[in-house]
């Protein structure tokens, strides 16, 4: 058990690494639009606009002085498997944080996960304070996945009228990149930001197969993959991409709308997958405050309880992950 002085030392560090946190998440800039794309170049953008406009050249002394600090720790694991995958999944969910300060999060939440279910939750209880730190060592990666995921749906739900603005400006004598910029004006979130980036990508000398193929990557969507297809092939062979991308827009349209039946027919079995994960734990939240004596040996029994609980929670996993698995059907 810890004595007050780790309990101290403890939460010292975890309030230092939260507000290291948050203070990279309140002066955190915006990065290259291009590094975005490629996870490569990292480099100011005080060229664009945009940027030209937002902060002071104090504020941007500012943000070099706090980000000085973990600059080594960002080039370090940017030239890692875990910095590359960190830097193209915050690229993905649009979230603006350097891969070091992604890993300064990650490790706070994990020393906040380990506090709270030792201190708090079930005070003394160092199994259950593993599991505190195993949920926030996975708390960050959960939430830029739902973040990913919530940018996904968006983007391609607005895919066929953002189709349809396409196809009329293309029809009113516009150019690929003229309609393209129309989009960027006009458009919806998140839809608007990522042909501003395309656009602004071109502007600065790439190719336009590869700009869009820059946010294929970052927004892995086989909608998307079906319009760059159309596009790259019409800029090699000719063809009529306004009545193209109109038959594109109908196709996804009509998938939207087989997605959303096929949601509704297997929302009982989602709703019963989550129920039946969620029951055990929750019994067992129940029966710890009702009598903690008594569910506690399972938790300060190395032999019989830790291997219980382990094998518990792993088999609501499988079980869970079975279901969504059996209820996800792709069309």
């Amino acid at each position: 058990m810890l004595g007050p002085e780790q309990l101290l030392i403890l939460g010292v560090a975890g309030a230092i690494a939260i507000g290291i946190i948050i203070f990279g998440a309140i002066t955190s800039r915006r990065e290259d639009l291009v590094e975005a794309r490629l996870g490569q170049i990292d480099s100011e953008l005080n060229d664009f606009p945009e940027y030209e406009n937002g902060e002071g050249e104090g504020a941007d002394s500012g943000i070099d002085e706090g980000r000085k600090l973990l600059e080594p720790i960002n080039e370090y694991l940017s030239e890692r498997k875990f910095g590359k995958n960190a830097r193209r999944r915050l690229a993905r969910a649009d979230i603006k944080l350097t891969v070091a300060e992604y890993a300064v999060a990650q490790v706070a939440s994990v020393a906040a996960g380990f506090a709270i279910f030792y201190l708090i939750l079930f005070p003394g209880t160092v199994a259950m304070a593993l599991v505190g730190a195993a949920v926030g060592f996975f708390f960050p990666r959960i939430y830029v996945g739902r973040a990913i995921n919530k940018r996904l749906i968006a983007f391609e739900t607005q895919l066929p009228d953002t189709l349809g603005l396409w196809v009329n400006a293309l029809r009113s004598g516009y150019s690929v990149l003229q309609s393209m910029e129309a989009i960027a004006q006009d458009a919806p979130e998140p839809t608007q930001s990522e042909f501003q980036r395309v656009v602004q990508e071109v502007q600065i000398g790439i190719d336009m197969p590869d700009a869009l193929d820059h946010m294929l990557e970052r927004l892995d969507s086989p909608d998307l993959d079906l319009v760059v297809t159309a596009v790259n092939i019409q800029r090699e062979v000719g063809g009529n991409l306004a009545e193209i991308l109109e038959v594109i827009s109908g196709t996804i349209r009509e998938r939207i709308k087989l997605k959303g039946e096929i949601r509704v027919l297997t929302s009982q079995g989602r709703i019963t997958g989550y129920v039946i994960s969620g029951l055990p734990i929750a019994v067992a939240l129940l029966l710890m405050g009702v009598n903690q004596e008594y569910m506690g040996r399972m938790f300060t029994n190395r032999e019989c309880g830790w291997p219980m609980v382990g094998l518990g929670l792993a088999l609501i996993g499988m079980g869970g992950a079975l279901i969504q698995k059996i209820v996800d059907i792709d069309i």
